[in-house]
């Protein structure tokens, strides 16, 4: 029997976060929601993180994920920028894993694993996450992100139950 499980996806950013959740019934996938979290631009940052901290346990709460996944940070020029995106990254992680297992994959693992090749540009993400899950338009670029991300996470998830039924 496949299993089922309904993840959610977050791909954190301290003005933008996206947000993703689909149920995945063995080959069977549905998006259930998606969207762009806008924290205000002109609020200090602790309070977007207590904001977001806010929206994203309404979200675990709403759609109950088994599984959460979150983008890796990645290495920014600006080391102000780096902190608070580690920051917004750490609210991301304990806010929507508060009560389930928490995935990180690294923004070139998910561009090669939906696009196929990790050094792909933002619009082709877009597009082919619309494609994937036959989306009628384009997400907007952080649900996107976010929506590639749950689909790297079952993607993996496929792979290592493959791995498993092979032994």
């Amino acid at each position: 029997m496949p299993e089922s499980v309904r993840i959610l996806g977050v791909d954190p950013g301290s003005r933008f976060t996206g947000y993703a959740v689909i149920d995945v019934f063995g080959a069977d996938v549905n998006v259930v929601a998606y969207g762009v979290l806008k924290l205000p631009q002109k609020k200090p940052v602790s309070e977007r993180l207590k904001q977001l901290d806010m929206l994203l346990r309404q979200l675990g709460e709403e759609h109950c994920p088994g599984e959460v996944v979150v983008e890796e940070a990645f290495v920014a020029v600006n080391a102000r920028s780096a902190l608070v995106l580690a920051q917004v990254r750490g609210v991301a992680i304990v806010a929507a894993g508060a009560s389930c297992p928490v995935f990180e994959y690294s923004a070139r693992a998910v561009k090669k694993a939906v696009v196929g090749y990790g050094q792909a540009d933002k619009g082709q993400v877009v597009q082919m996450v619309k494609t994937l899950l036959h989306l009628p338009e384009a997400p907007p670029q952080d649900a996107a992100d976010a929506l590639a991300l749950v689909l790297c996470h079952m993607y993996s998830r496929r792979f290592a139950a493959r791995l498993e039924g092979a032994r």
